[in-house]
């Protein structure tokens, strides 16, 4: 697993800059106060609440070398998602907490006690510590799992195998759980986790294993990236406080600290999982691993040797026209933009895919669970989504910069695509608390253009205003017209919402690839970053343009505008109907001519499941060799991969079209391939073939295709 991180001071300063203007303008210390109290009057007995009342500052100590968990700030204090938690905590219970942080190595009881330590913090919550003599345990506040990390190739991870597994000293019992759950494993001591990764990136060690928190961590260092992450399914990561009490429970100190886990306890019980999401991204946000100088030429460093060459070479090159010094100049900036590209694409695509290859290992090591199996599909089914997107809107991207989209120009019925629009997006926005209305007054609903774009455009606009307006805000689609001297229409459309603004800064870049704001609201929400910048290239390769106003607090207004030529209504309503006159109730058989096995396999199960019959032979030789076989109107479409070996999909479709029968030329071919290109669209049209469908294969849209009998 690889991370590329691009901008992580801005985006580290953006961060914190925003935890605090946020939380500052969340609340005043009077409220907090009534809240505080309020709280306190529920939640708690006269008991607890006399030891609230006390006002006594309590002694914590933490381990500093678990970034981004725990560690030890700039300021000297404790930082990352503890600090939050126990923030919220103090918040909740009015307790008041005095950070320490605690030596290197095991710590001992007599250590505690003679320190004069009220709690400790990242205590494993296990049935070891619940317990022993000497400590009280609450509740966990944080949970994660633990992660093997080792090197490519390790496959065998079970109780029998010996290996070495590295150890910090600040994680000693991650000893007691090998000791009874891996007895071959053998321990060894390192100072810190980083030396750990060291040793298991040398050689040293086999493998470590640590809190995936803390592992995702220190994987953006370049230097790891050959180290690969393996989840453990068999036991969780818990985290929780223990308070330090006499060895004898016939003590008054040992009952206060009973009652002082009893607070902790129910403050814990108030945060919501969504609570400790948002400081597990906020936290990892601001606290990326930093790179170093050494990082930057390790990973380089192959181009500081070509650099380092070329500057050899420069030196004796004393006739060289000015000429070629702007064409060197010119060739590093293409290159430092295409590796920033590719840097950022490396990060967006590794990321997705590391949840779909632990998915997978969960999926076989509960593949008797139903539930759980049902749960994980869900979650992969949504990774895929994400991936399909970023892929999706690259591949626009790169076309629209290479003037290689070309846009439909047919009828379009504004208002009928508006209320689409409406109908698609109201129950999302009521699912998130906001009003949602759309207000039109156009004079001329029907124009010529690109529906599926426009759609494009809108869709994406609707789909940031609802991620980024809290629940009891509002959305609102305004559209109006107006008719230039020259008979254009210029159709103007407004998305505004109530949402959390945007600083004057983030707007001027906000059309930029991979931009996004965080803030309390967009935390959580994952994007690609890229759909503005499509949106943006999509509305100048119209003709027009889209625009933003925003105030930080206040919402944001988008403006799309685009040019068009009128038509008539009747000629949008045509068109928009246009596929629905040939509607079939019979479902034609269905001959897939595809060479990858399982993806014939598949869309072949997929067809005979919705009642069709399905025949899937691995050429094109084969297709048409089946369909002249084949009796007379048997065949109502052929699914045609273009690329097979033997005869691709354009000779195999041509030769179809030849054949002497009377359904040859009626018979409807679809191309089934991953080019999307307009000469690949192009070609198949030229061919024989009726339709074109991208892969991956959207099935709802298949199965609407495979319902029309339209002609061309």
């Amino acid at each position: 697993m690889t991370w590329a991180v691009k901008h992580r001071g801005v985006w580290k300063a953006a961060a914190v800059i925003l935890a605090v203007f946020f939380t500052v303008c969340s609340a005043g210390f009077a409220v907090q106060a009534q809240t505080v109290q309020a709280q306190e009057d529920s939640l708690f007995t006269e008991e607890e609440k006399a030891l609230i009342e006390r006002g006594e500052t309590l002694k914590v100590g933490y381990v500093r070398d678990r970034k981004p968990v725990s560690f030890r700030g700039e300021d000297g204090e404790l930082a990352g998602i503890s600090r939050s938690i126990f923030d919220r905590i103090a918040q909740i219970s009015g307790l008041h907490f005095e950070y320490v942080e605690l030596p290197a190595g095991e710590v001992t009881y007599d250590y505690l006690v003679r320190e004069g330590f009220d709690l400790v913090t990242g205590v494993e919550y296990n049935d070891e510590n619940k317990a022993a003599r000497g400590i009280l345990i609450s509740e966990p506040y944080l949970s994660s799992r633990k992660v093997i990390v080792a090197r490519e190739g390790l496959v065998n991870i079970g109780e029998d195998a010996e290996y070495t597994v590295a150890i910090s000293t600040g994680s000693q019992t991650i000893k007691k759980v090998l000791a009874r759950q891996y007895p071959n494993f053998v321990p060894v001591d390192y100072d810190t986790i980083e030396d750990c990764m060291d040793a298991v990136n040398r050689g040293e060690a086999d493998l470590m294993i640590q809190n995936q928190y803390v592992v995702e961590y220190w994987l953006y260092k370049p230097s790891y990236s050959s180290l690969m992450v393996i989840p453990m399914t068999e036991f969780a990561d818990r985290l929780c406080f223990s308070a330090v009490t006499p060895l004898e429970k016939d003590n008054g100190e040992w009952e206060e600290k009973r009652v002082l886990i009893s607070v902790i306890d129910k403050a814990i019980a108030q945060i919501s999982y969504a609570e400790v999401a948002g400081y597990v991204i906020a936290s990892t946000t601001a606290n990326m691993y930093q790179y170093s100088i050494s990082d930057f030429v390790y990973q380089y460093r192959y181009t500081v040797i070509l650099l380092g060459v070329a500057v050899a070479l420069l030196c004796g090159m004393v006739c060289v026209t000015l000429h070629f010094r702007i064409r060197s100049i010119r060739a590093q900036a293409d290159a430092k933009a295409k590796g920033d590209f590719l840097s950022a694409m490396s990060h967006e695509i590794r990321t997705p895919l590391n949840g779909l290859i632990s998915l997978n290992y969960l999926m076989a090591q509960n593949v008797d669970d139903r539930e759980k199996i049902s749960g994980y599909l869900q979650q992969s089914s949504t990774v895929a989504q994400y991936l399909l997107s970023l892929v999706n809107n690259v591949l626009d991207m790169s076309k629209l910069q290479q003037s290689r989209l070309e846009l439909e120009q047919k009828p379009v019925d504004l208002e009928l695509l508006l209320e689409t629009i409406e109908s698609v997006e109201k129950d999302g926005m009521r699912e998130s608390g906001i009003s949602f209305c759309v207000e039109t007054g156009l004079s001329r609903p029907g124009i010529m253009g690109d529906a599926v774009r426009i759609q494009q455009v809108l869709l994406n606009l609707l789909d940031n205003a609802r991620k980024y307006t809290k629940p009891g805000g509002s959305v609102t689609v305004k559209a109006d017209q107006t008719e230039t001297e020259e008979g254009v229409v210029l159709t103007k459309i407004q998305v505004l919402d109530t949402g959390q603004g945007m600083s004057e800064e983030f707007q001027k870049k906000i059309f930029s690839p991979f931009t996004q704001e965080r803030n309390t609201v967009s935390q959580g929400n994952q994007g690609t970053g890229l759909g503005l910048s499509v949106c943006h290239l999509l509305a100048e390769r119209m003709g027009g343009s889209l625009t933003v106003e925003s105030r930080l607090n206040e919402g944001s207004c988008f403006t799309f505008t685009f040019p068009a030529q009128p038509v008539s209504s009747a000629a949008a309503d045509i068109a928009a109907d246009r596929d629905k006159d040939g509607l079939s109730s019979v479902k034609p058989h269905v001959l897939i001519a595809e060479d990858n096995e399982l993806n014939g396999q598949i869309l072949a199960e997929l067809l005979e499941g919705e009642g069709y019959e399905v025949l899937h032979v691995e050429n094109g030789k084969k297709a048409v060799e089946a369909f002249a076989a084949s009796p007379v109107g048997k065949y109502g479409v052929i699914l045609m991969d273009l690329l097979m070996p033997e005869m691709n999909g354009f000779e195999a479709a041509r030769a179809i079209r030849g054949l002497e029968r009377p359904d040859a030329g009626t018979v409807k071919i679809f191309a089934s391939t991953a080019n999307t290109f307009p000469e690949d669209r192009e070609k198949a049209f030229e061919s024989g073939m009726d339709d074109f469908i991208a892969k991956p294969i959207n099935i709802r849209e298949l199965l609407k295709k495979l319902q029309f009998q339209d002609e061309r």
